[in-house]
């Protein structure tokens, strides 16, 4: 019993540490540049690197969304380097008409929406871009 005790006490406090407390949001313009790690130039012209879980480096490598300004939410993990948050949060938005857009990607031959860029799961047809209203169905 005592020993049931002590993981528990242990897993807790393992997963208290491990949040290390509330993100940021980045806004400025995406740079997508082949072959070199995906940056971002904030107004204030600093220039950030991003990262991400896999699905979010998927976006980032998207020559597509280079020059398009984002916001990124996630947290700051090094002077110059911003982590994005898990990508099912939905933390790397574009801002489009002054309103922040989901990044989707769309097969008009087969109707299917996907999230990372890449051809489709069924027709293999590569998928357009699809910047979406986070709120449309």
């Amino acid at each position: 019993m005592y020993s049931r005790r002590c993981l528990l006490a242990l897993i807790a406090g393992s997963l208290f540490a491990a949040d290390p407390g509330p993100g940021v949001s980045l806004r400025g313009k995406l740079i997508v540049r082949e072959g070199k790690p995906t940056t971002l130039e904030t107004a204030g012209h600093q220039i950030i690197t991003l990262e991400g879980d896999d699905t979010t480096s998927k976006l980032l490598g998207d020559g597509r969304l280079s020059g398009f300004e984002v916001e990124a939410r996630g947290r700051l993990i090094a002077p110059g380097r911003f982590r994005i948050d898990p990508s099912h949060t939905h933390s790397l938005m574009v801002r489009q008409d002054g309103r922040l857009k989901l990044i989707t990607y769309w097969c008009d031959v087969c109707s299917i929406r996907a999230y990372t860029p890449g051809p489709c799961v069924c027709c293999q047809k590569e998928t357009t871009l699809d910047l979406r209203d986070p709120d449309q169905p």
